[in-house]
């Protein structure tokens, strides 16, 4: 293959993956843009691999046949509740990835005695040391996490900002060293021991309520790794595919950040102020009413329009499914039904729009929290399904629990609130909701799936 063919098939594979991320901004070219950027990745891996004579064809169709069985394994098995804890997974494969092909192009740099004295080289390969290092073991705490494996509450420890400073000045400076000369396999692997260190202090000291934007944050980190691996490798489809998921993943960090009314500094850092003692008891005791799903069908056949806010707990309880039948069989009767969707509802950005699009749900009925915010006035009868902290009043306080300040969903401005949900056990914040306790509100207990199904049921009889 000539010079000019591969960087052709290279350019291309560039327009794809511009054409697939564009693709991904909206649900309804989702789909297109995933097949896009896949066709992109296939030309451009089948391109590198005959261009540069890697390996024999007999280990591609062997690669291509295990990626094949273990990518549909994941996909046919891995439920849309784990769906988070997969992307964490698959942000910390990518950056271990940059660790392991830049130690071995270290290992192997004396092939190539042009490069070796080459600054650019070796400050590639400390930064792919870092940023994949910490990429990896950020990636495992929060699949940790996620999977319930260790607290989904922040870890503090004396003086935890001053060591993460100290790791950080440390990295630094043996990078440098890396770069003037001290180039060993030795160094390396201290450099990247030492930012393994530093990336489980950084996540481990995050809550469960900002693990979305953690999600976002990482995603972008191996997308830096990437992108300093093909300066490692001088390939230029891998700098550009690396640059364009590293921009991309910081700008969803930054809308992340936005929507939970955050500075990133204050999610990685954990904030600074003390956190107000909630007590449990002293917002509910006495003011909880409980419903049943025959009372919430006669609500609902007297409303006129009905939002629904889905959180975790559907996801949880796979209750999409049985959302969309109350939502046809609403909408036959002319009551409109539409979804508030908070950005950080859910453990991944857009884990409440993903499920309820495999659903065939409109798009056009799923609102974000800026377009239905001003019309819950309005609104007879909203549905709180599995969501806890993106509808707690209290983010409308300045300061004092976790949630102060974020946006919120304005469910407690509708004539009636229904909440669903197992029990009063607190979302990711660790923290009560008053709304549980307002006048218009009335709990339905028990599971999402079970719950809406008999509601499905009870307004079939009416």
């Amino acid at each position: 293959m000539t010079e000019a063919v591969k960087n052709l098939l290279y350019l291309l594979a560039v327009v794809l993956f511009i054409l697939g991320l564009k693709g991904l901004s909206h649900p309804k070219t989702a789909v297109r843009g995933n097949i896009l950027g896949a066709i992109g990745m296939f030309i451009a891996v089948i391109t590198t691999i005959v261009a540069e004579r890697i390996v024999s064809f007999e280990w591609i169709i062997v690669g291509i046949v295990l990626g094949a069985i273990i990518g549909s394994t994941l996909a046919i098995r891995i439920k849309m509740t784990a769906m988070p804890q997969l992307v964490a997974l698959f942000n910390g494969l990518g950056g271990v990835s940059s660790v392991l092909v830049a130690s071995n192009s270290l290992l192997i740099s004396g092939m190539f005695m042009s490069r070796t004295n080459e600054l650019l080289f070796f400050v590639a390969i400390a930064i792919s040391a870092m940023v994949g290092a910490v990429t990896f073991w950020g990636s495992l705490v929060a699949f940790g996490k996620l999977q319930g494996l260790i607290s989904e509450k922040p870890v503090r420890y004396p003086g935890e900002q001053f060591i993460k400073i100290i790791l950080f000045l440390i990295i630094l400076f043996l990078a440098f060293l890396f770069t003037q000369g001290q180039s060993t396999v030795q160094t390396f692997w201290i450099l990247a021991g030492i930012s393994s260190l530093l990336g489980i202090l950084l996540v481990i000291s995050i809550g469960g309520a900002d693990m979305p934007i953690v999600i976002a944050l990482l995603n972008s980190y191996s997308g830096i790794a990437a992108s300093a691996t093909g300066f490692v490798l001088n390939n230029l489809v891998l700098i550009v595919a690396g640059s364009l998921v590293g921009a991309s993943g910081i700008i969803l960090t930054r809308v992340m950040c936005k929507a939970m009314n955050r500075s990133l500094a204050n999610v990685l850092f954990g904030g600074v102020g003390a956190v107000q003692d909630l007590v449990q008891d002293d917002i509910y005791e006495g003011k909880i009413k409980s419903t049943s799903a025959e009372e919430v069908a006669m609500l609902l056949s007297t409303a006129r329009r009905v939002v629904i806010v889905p959180g975790y707990g559907m996801a949880v309880a796979g209750a999409q499914s049985a959302v969309r039948a109350l939502t046809e069989l609403l909408e036959k009767n002319d009551i409109t039904v539409e979804f508030g969707i908070h950005p950080v509802a859910g453990r991944m950005p857009g884990h409440m729009n993903v499920l309820l699009a495999e659903e065939n749900i409109s798009y056009e009925k799923l609102k974000d929290l800026d377009q239905i915010n001003n019309s819950f006035h309005n609104t007879d009868v909203s549905i709180v399904l599995g969501a806890n902290d993106v509808v707690n009043p209290l983010a409308r306080e300045s300061s004092g629990t976790p949630v102060s300040g974020m946006p919120i969903l304005n469910v407690d401005k509708s004539r009636t609130v229904i909440v669903i949900k197992r029990s009063l056990s607190p979302g990711f914040a660790g923290i009560p909701n008053p709304l549980f306790a307002m006048e218009n509100t009335l709990m339905l207990f028990g599971d999402g799936k079970e719950v809406i199904e008999t509601l499905v049921s009870e307004y079939k009889a009416l």
